[in-house]
């Protein structure tokens, strides 16, 4: 076959190839984790599961946390196309076969209440959110990470303790103003990393608590100790010049947000009588 005739076969076929190949397909995730330990061994596993058919079969697993979904724009423009055999393209359903949304299941308020409980369990790290009282930055919000711990290992209370000193800003603001936020991030665990979810991505849950930070009181300070050094036994060892003390927050609001744009308002009676679950 001469060079012409070859040239013109690829103009052909190749410009189908790639829009066949690409037509119906959305970007379901970007994430960027570490590879597990294995090296090239499970990066040559992921590469050869990577294909088109095995997608939305790696995506949803029978009995997983993930089930499948649709937006109804995706009705909309299926309907448009029309239902006769010149509007459909081959192999095409009556849903949308190639658009793949994962909604997390256990999502009615017990589910919801559970979540938040996991994640003030088993986040060991919060971001603080304060108004500033000092300087330049005098009224403006102020941020900040912190330790903490809702109980001991065996017994989890839904109620954020906190190692402080004098010396922290965030304590600063405190003492005039005690109203702070905590966010709780599920990125501090496994379920997002396992699910092949992007840590910013919102169905990584998050959990805001908002209160009233007040400093523990005597007949509890041996308990907030137990749950301080209990999950983070270096504290122990931080300069005792520092004056440190602890501190819990006094929830009045709970928000959870673990799905687009939606974000669940939870009783905190609820709160505090559920069970720490995975929803």
């Amino acid at each position: 076959m001469s060079a012409g005739r070859r040239w013109r076969c690829w103009c052909w076929w190749l410009p189908a190839l790639l829009w066949g190949g690409a037509a119906g397909y959305v970007v379901v995730s970007s994430v960027s984790w570490p590879l597990p330990e294995g090296g090239e061994a499970a990066a040559d596993e992921l590469h050869s599961s990577s294909t088109e058919e095995a997608l939305p079969a790696l995506l949803e697993e029978p009995g997983g946390l993930w089930k499948q979904s649709y937006p109804a724009s995706a009705y909309r423009e299926d309907a448009a196309l029309g239902s006769g055999p010149a509007g459909r393209r081959p192999g095409q359903g009556a849903v949308p076969s190639r658009m793949f949304s994962y909604r997390r299941e256990g999502g009615g308020p017990a589910g919801r209440a559970g979540t938040a409980r996991f994640l003030a369990r088993h986040n060991t790290w919060g971001f603080v959110a304060t108004r500033a009282a000092q300087g330049k930055i005098q009224g403006m919000p102020y941020g900040n990470c912190l330790l903490l711990s809702d109980g001991p290992v065996n017994n989890s209370t839904g109620i954020p303790f906190f190692y402080m000193t004098p010396k922290d800003n965030t304590v600063v603001d405190l003492l005039k103003n005690p109203v702070a936020s905590l966010t709780l991030p599920e990125v501090d665990g496994n379920f997002c990393r396992k699910n092949v979810i992007d840590p910013e991505d919102p169905r990584c849950a998050r959990l805001t608590l908002m209160g009233q930070m007040v400093t523990v009181p005597p007949e509890e300070v041996e308990f907030a100790k137990q749950a301080m050094f209990s999950r983070h036994p270096v504290v122990r060892k931080w300069p005792r010049s520092y004056e440190w003390f602890f501190m819990k927050m006094n929830i009045e609001h709970i928000w959870l947000q673990s799905w687009y744009g939606e974000v669940s308002a939870i009783a905190v009676e609820e709160y505090l009588k559920a069970a720490p679950s995975k929803g």
